[in-house]
């Protein structure tokens, strides 16, 4: 009875023992099924070109509004039409000379009187004061008659093309300009730029102009003008890009993209695929395997070079960046690399 005792516990000892080697193979294997297979790239240097692109609208190079400085004067003569090119110096509108003509009269007049009263005050007819008052009518006629000729004869203060004609012969001018002349032979484009970029921008800096009706193309462009102040409240500054148009294929009102290359960066390049997001929230983030398991990084891009995406921090030149099985993964989950 004895013997049959100690065999039983000999056996149930030997089956305790089978059951604890078992679990540990389970174990065993449930660890290394545990593991994601993943494939990984190294993340790499790279020299980047550093541009910024910024949208505004093709502006003419000169706009003049072609208007009397006085209101209430008839509309003589348009001489030109919307569409017509012009050029500098020429005739483009009559105003009705009644005024005019009159003080031409009176300057006639004022001129006889003057010369009347130099002769009789050369022989001691008149006094100096009564010269001097004779003269001071003459000036201000003539200053007259000069301003109204201004007014009279409207000319084109630039080469350019009639953009707009708002008013016709006969009516009496109020507010609005006749006409509107444009220069745009040449072309400006006015842009804003955070002030980071104050120490590249220079005059004559080259800029690359692309407008959508043109895909695909590029306009040389430079910069001829920086403003110098600061807007506080933007932080940035504003400049003034000028584009040849001899052929005249952009035109005013054209939406634009002025491109600027800010100079080369050496910087840390890992795959586009190897980036996510975070769902709710506009961080990136990307996981770097080490000694066998993924590492969660956020990571703050750059610019994109084809698939390639530029990391700004978060990740180190060499390091091994997973770009498989992203959604399987979280920090700490154990990984097998399989390239």
């Amino acid at each position: 009875m004895k013997l049959n005792k100690r065999m039983f516990l000999t056996l149930a000892l030997g089956t305790v023992l089978v059951g604890c080697g078992g679990k540990q193979e389970a174990t065993t294997a449930q660890t290394e099924t545990a593991k994601v297979l993943v494939k990984t790239e190294t993340a790499i240097t790279q020299t980047v070109a550093q541009t910024e692109e910024f949208t505004a609208n093709i502006e003419p190079y000169k706009k003049n509004y072609i208007t009397p400085a006085v209101q209430g004067v008839r509309i003589d003569r348009i001489l030109v039409d919307v569409g017509d090119r012009v050029k500098k110096g020429q005739l483009l509108v009559e105003m009705d000379p009644t005024n005019y003509n009159q003080q031409r009269v009176n300057l006639q007049n004022a001129q006889d009187t003057y010369d009347r009263t130099k002769k009789v005050f050369e022989v001691g007819g008149v006094s100096q004061q009564q010269l001097d008052q004779a003269h001071n009518n003459l000036t201000l006629q003539k200053e007259v008659i000069a301003n109204l000729e201004k007014n009279i004869k409207l000319l084109s203060p630039i080469n350019g093309v009639v953009t707009a004609r708002n008013d016709e012969a006969g009516n009496l001018f109020a507010n609005q300009p006749i006409l509107q002349v444009m220069q745009i032979d040449r072309l400006k484009v006015t842009v804003n730029i955070s002030e980071q970029f104050y120490p590249v921008v220079k005059l004559g800096t080259p800029v690359k102009v692309g407008v959508d009706i043109f895909p695909g193309e590029e306009f040389d462009g430079k910069v001829t003008l920086i403003y110098p102040a600061m807007d506080a409240a933007t932080r940035t500054f504003t400049v003034e890009i000028t584009i040849p148009n001899a052929s005249e294929r952009l035109r005013p009102g054209m939406f634009s993209r002025s491109t600027f290359n800010m100079g080369n960066r050496e910087s840390v390049m890992i795959s586009d695929v190897a980036v996510a997001r975070q769902a709710g929230t506009a961080e990136r983030y990307a996981f770097v395997e080490k000694d066998g398991v993924a590492e969660r990084r956020v990571v703050r891009l750059g610019r994109q070079v084809g698939n390639l995406v530029e990391v700004l921090s978060g990740i180190e030149a060499g390091e091994k960046v997973i770009v498989t099985g992203l959604s399987k993964l979280e920090q700490g989950t154990p990984v097998e690399v399989q390239n």
